[in-house]
């Protein structure tokens, strides 16, 4: 047939010849396994060889198994040329000679629980890498920045609070009718109260649970329950959809500006009487810290705005308000704008002698009128950009001091732009926060509830218990609320802070002219309301600057804390 086709190949096979074939070798080489022929080895494993490095036996054979007996494992191309396996005795990756010295003790102590770590450790984890279990893991970066039996004074406002601890906190929940209202009635009366260092069972402990709620009061206007009233900065998408009759009733608005100033004026008196330690103004573009006299370090009341924009410091300025920009330098002083010791003319005046100085080595030089000097306009220009461009920012923040914070005072009264006239927002007046009562405040509480939860350890699960504190935490209530924690959980707690970034910057260091004694702060403000620890506390000097704390834990009555 060969002969009569042309182009016909001998070699030709049909389908089923070829698959009768392959059947044929799969048995040839499955009778032949037990005397597989040496296969080279390849170049990379006769280097690694040569350079001393252990490796396992190279598989001679690769099969399927059949009826020779079970086949030889194929290697994986993917893994290292060292991938034998371990023995069970022996750590994963054992530390070097001196480490392995160093732990010795330290494994013979722990050789009872050798399954535990092999099962809980990662698979290439090495023992000088045992997962610790503090209560709070600082990274490299974020090391803590001081160690102390206080807390530094921090002046922000703090949105969420996070204790965590190895002690329940189901004493801080449910509490009775009787202890709600001793704890109103402490509050509103400024009790002191004392507690031991440590509490033996804070669940039957009257007095700490009294306190606890007495901590968790502020006051707030106005009040409407409906909607949430701070923070103020960037809460239009929170109060969109909300309902507010008053956006498009002037004389509804009207009212509630009149409502307000009439607050806003009483707590400034109080303010200024040292009844009422300080207090804050929160609208939708800025937020107001207003202090006593004697608390951060200043002898006089003072009123910190941030963020502020050029438009705003402007406006402050045709009012005869006097302030400072304390983070921003000029010429190595501090910047100082006024309204009343510099008029226009004389500031025009300097600037023009200014610009006379700088051209001045163009006359000397006899190419003044070969090189176009820049015209008023540009110059005036270039000055407002630098003006401009720190607008919103931390270094915005304006420090309005003495005589001054009345007139500052007047000037939000009847600063329109200090209400929004659109958006959700619109004809809302400003939220006021404050430790103490004032005329047309409203009580309110801090949110507090308490969580149990179980988390990994080297030796299974370990009980985790955790305080979450919502709402406009002040100054006073986490001092007082970790004062509460460190009697009820024996000095060992950890806590993370949530702080208002806008108000973080209210933690700088103002320009001192005088120091005020400390003794005579603490007596001229006794009736302020807080308790004389909390007091002591905000009288300090801030140190945090443009930051705030973020992270705190106390271990044997010793805070260790970043910021």
């Amino acid at each position: 047939m060969a002969l009569l086709v042309p182009g016909y190949s001998p070699s030709f096979k049909k389908p089923p010849e070829l698959l009768r074939l392959r059947r044929k070798r799969t048995r040839n080489h499955g009778a032949a396994v037990s005397s597989p022929p040496e296969l080279p080895e390849p170049a990379p494993r006769r280097a690694a060889l040569a350079a001393g490095l252990p490796l396992r036996p190279f598989p001679v054979a690769v099969g399927r198994g059949g009826a020779g007996g079970p086949a030889t494992a194929r290697r994986n191309p993917f893994a290292r040329l060292d991938n034998r396996p371990w023995a069970a005795a022996e750590p994963p990756d054992g530390p070097p000679g001196g480490q392995q010295e160093a732990l010795g003790p330290f494994l013979d102590s722990h050789q009872e629980n050798d399954l535990l770590w092999e099962e809980t450790l990662p698979e290439r984890q090495t023992v000088t890498q045992l997962p610790q279990t503090p209560h709070i893991v600082f990274s490299d970066s974020d090391i803590p920045s001081s160690e102390n039996t206080e807390l530094p004074v921090d002046w922000s406002i703090k949105t969420r609070l996070l204790f965590t601890s190895s002690q329940p906190f189901t004493w801080a929940e449910h509490l009775k009718a009787q202890e709600e209202a001793q704890g109103l009635i402490q509050h509103c009366r400024a009790t002191e109260v004392t507690l031991p260092q440590s509490i033996q069972d804070p669940k039957l402990s009257t007095e700490l649970r009294c306190a606890f709620q007495q901590s968790l009061i502020y006051w707030l206007h106005p009040a409407f329950p409906w909607l949430p009233l701070f923070p103020r900065i960037g809460a239009d998408r929170k109060m969109t959809g909300k309902t507010s009759p008053w956006s498009n009733d002037e004389t509804l608005q009207q009212i509630l500006m009149s409502d307000w100033s009439v607050s806003f004026t009483s707590l400034y008196n109080l303010l200024k009487t040292k009844l009422c330690p300080y207090f804050y103004v929160c609208t939708y573009q800025f937020t107001i810290l207003f202090r006593a006299a004697g608390l951060a370090g200043s002898d006089v009341i003072t009123a910190l705005i941030s963020p502020t924009t050029r438009g705003l410091r402007e406006a402050m300025k045709n009012e005869g308000i006097e302030f400072s920009l304390p983070l921003i330098k000029e010429g190595g002083r501090k910047k100082r704008a006024s309204g009343t010791s510099l008029e226009y003319g004389e500031e025009q005046a300097i600037s023009d002698e200014d610009e006379e100085e700088s051209f001045s080595w163009l006359e000397e030089m006899g190419v003044q009128d070969k090189i176009k000097k820049p015209d008023t306009l540009s110059i005036k220009l270039r000055k407002e950009k630098h003006e401009v461009q720190m607008d919103h920012r931390p270094e915005s923040v304006v420090l309005v001091k003495g005589i001054n914070t009345f007139t500052l005072l007047n000037f939000l009264m009847n600063c329109k732009s200090l209400v929004a006239t659109s958006g959700p927002q619109a004809g809302l007046p400003p939220t006021i926060l404050a430790p103490v009562a004032f005329r047309g405040a409203t009580m309110q509480m801090l949110k507090a509830r308490s969580v149990n939860v179980k988390t990994q350890a080297l030796s299974g699960y370990k009980a985790q218990f955790s305080l979450e504190i919502t709402g406009p935490v002040m100054p006073h209530s986490l001092h007082s609320v970790t004062m509460l924690l460190r009697s009820s959980q024996s000095g060992a707690f950890c806590v993370g802070l949530y702080p208002h970034e806008p108000t973080a910057v209210f933690n700088i260091c103002l320009p001192k002219d005088k120091v005020p004694d400390k003794e005579a702060v603490h007596k001229e403000l006794a009736n302020c309301g807080l308790h004389h620890k909390t007091l002591e506390q905000l009288s300090q000097i801030p140190s945090l600057g443009k930051s705030s704390l973020r992270n705190v834990e106390m271990r044997d009555y010793v805070y260790n804390w970043t910021s």
